[in-house]
């Protein structure tokens, strides 16, 4: 009679013991989910109006290259839309803005541009407003698109000094989720950014990968050896997550796409940022789950 006592009590207390556990874990899921949700989004798209978009210089009969990135900037919005509608509405804090360096000279584009820096709270926070922002993305980044196009006037891409002098101020905000989407075919150049130190520098083309001699089996050894990369930049950007989309490496060299790659690698690495992932020109419909992952599958 003990005995059959004894086992009922431990089998109680393992059944007991157990139910607490599953318990517990459930909650500590529930607790990260709310935790992910409930966290406040900074996103910024930095876009490269450089000559990679001419339809004229750089045509692609399979998409062009213009188009694939406004599919990017569709993901990317219907993410942010995503993350919003999965937040009860008082928790609503979150921001996404579209820049461009230097500011293009067309006043028509950077007055559209203003139409996309949106910041919906709990106060401004609505079905309409959350059901609207991927087709205000969408149509207000074509028509600027279109415009730079028509212009034909392309004075290029100063990612380098964006990162040196306006990242921390315009992408960067305590208590947030800062993520930088840099829409670019991972070339860097601007007519007033040109600054060499030894084989470092603050940009990058087709010419000087070749000048560098970097066009050779042996280009990782001799980037290493002979340290050429970007210009470091000295900040601590461990708050910030970058996206880099549309890498479109010249054809002339085999090893370009993963010297541009070693570069942004490197450069992004010295910044202190823990997260970052760079991707090539691809189409949308293959970019979709990738830009959507990268912003709403977070730990």
């Amino acid at each position: 009679m003990k005995n059959t006592l004894h086992k009922s009590l431990v089998i109680l207390c393992l059944i007991l013991f157990f139910s607490c556990k599953e318990e517990n874990k459930n909650e500590e899921k529930e607790t990260v989910a709310k935790s992910s949700v409930s966290e406040n989004y900074n996103i910024s798209i930095l876009v490269d109006l450089s000559d990679r978009i001419s339809t004229k210089k750089n045509p692609n009969p399979t998409m062009e290259f213009y188009q694939r990135d406004l599919g990017y900037i569709k993901s990317a919005a219907e993410a942010f839309s995503q993350h919003l509608k999965s937040k009860r509405m008082r928790q609503i804090d979150d921001k996404m803005q579209l820049f461009f360096n230097p500011e293009p000279e067309n006043p028509e584009i950077n007055s559209i541009s203003k139409d996309l820096r949106i910041t919906v709270d709990k106060d401004n926070a609505s079905k309409e407003l959350l059901n609207s922002i991927s087709n205000t993305y969408a149509s207000k980044t074509t028509a600027i698109y279109e415009s730079a196009i028509k212009d034909d006037k392309y004075i290029g891409s100063d990612i380098w000094n964006f990162f040196d002098n306006k990242v921390n101020d315009q992408c960067i905000d305590a208590g947030y989720r800062n993520i930088l989407i840099i829409l670019t075919d991972g070339y860097m150049f601007y007519q007033g950014t040109q600054i060499k130190d030894g084989n470092l520098s603050s940009y990058l083309t087709p010419q000087l990968i070749k000048k560098s001699g970097l066009n050779t089996n042996d280009w990782q050894k001799k980037m290493e050896k002979e340290n050429f990369g970007f210009i470091k930049i000295d900040k601590d950007l461990s708050n910030l997550e970058v996206l880099v989309l549309g890498i479109n490496p010249s054809k002339n060299n085999p090893f370009e796409e993963k010297i541009i790659k070693t570069y942004w690698t490197k450069w992004l690495s010295e910044m202190k940022i823990k997260h970052f992932e760079i991707k090539n020109a691809d189409l949308p419909s293959n970019m979709d789950k990738i830009i959507k992952d990268f912003i709403l599958d977070h730990d």
